[in-house]
């Protein structure tokens, strides 16, 4: 194996590990302060990763088509976290919340990262491999938060946007449910997805960070 994708695999394991982990543990948890505890009861509101990572979905399909197309196209996913949203105590709106917490997560850890960015810059540290992950970590979690709002089911963006819209629009949208996890593969093989959706929500999402972070950006001038 080539030294550059071990490297790579090195700095990207660490950050994608907290990316998915902490994704699926903020569905659970906000599902519990709502009303549904599935899964917390299935023990799945926790931050150990091997709860959430599916063996094909989390690691077999992101390493093939990583080295299958030379690292131009990676595609994965980590198990669901078990939602009865019949169990919230306002089942379209809670689920609003549920939803967004995912992303959420991912926004709030891109931040974390980019703060740490600008912790080793400050501390003159210029380790490679830990600028490197910092760097990785915003990368990671804004692509997966992106990547999820995008406005299909299952996708959390799809589940969003169900509750946004009058009964029977939401209705007809819920039923692409079962066919949404392959409409998205297409998309995203065809490169619809992460051009015409994910640049600009990425692109706006840091952009986000950058205004939050920009009175830290002042002191350290």
């Amino acid at each position: 194996m080539d030294s550059s994708i071990i490297q790579t695999l090195a700095v990207y394991a660490l950050p994608v590990l907290f990316a998915i982990t902490l994704h699926e543990a903020a569905h659970g948890y906000v599902a519990r302060h709502f009303g549904d505890s599935t899964a917390y009861m299935l023990g799945r509101v926790s931050l150990n990763p091997l709860r959430h990572i599916d063996p094909i979905g989390t690691i077999a399909m992101p390493l093939l088509l990583y080295f299958a197309t030379a690292g131009a196209f990676v595609f994965g996913y980590a198990k669901p976290v078990p939602v009865a949203f019949g169990n919230l105590r306002n089942p379209r709106w809670h689920s609003l919340w549920v939803a967004l917490a995912g992303p959420g997560s991912n926004f709030v850890m891109a931040v974390g990262w980019a703060l740490m960015s600008i912790g080793l810059a400050v501390m003159a540290v210029d380790e490679p491999f830990l600028v490197k992950m910092a760097q990785a970590g915003v990368l990671v979690n804004l692509v997966m938060a992106a990547f999820n709002l995008f406005p299909l089911p299952p996708l959390d963006g799809g589940r969003v946007l169900t509750a946004l819209l009058p009964a029977r629009p939401a209705i007809m949208l819920s039923r692409l449910e079962p066919y949404g996890f392959f409409i998205v593969l297409a998309l995203v093989a065809a490169g619809i997805i992460t051009q015409v959706w994910m640049r600009p929500v990425m692109q706006l999402l840091a952009t986000l960070i950058q205004w939050m972070l920009s009175p830290i950006f002042f002191l350290i001038r």
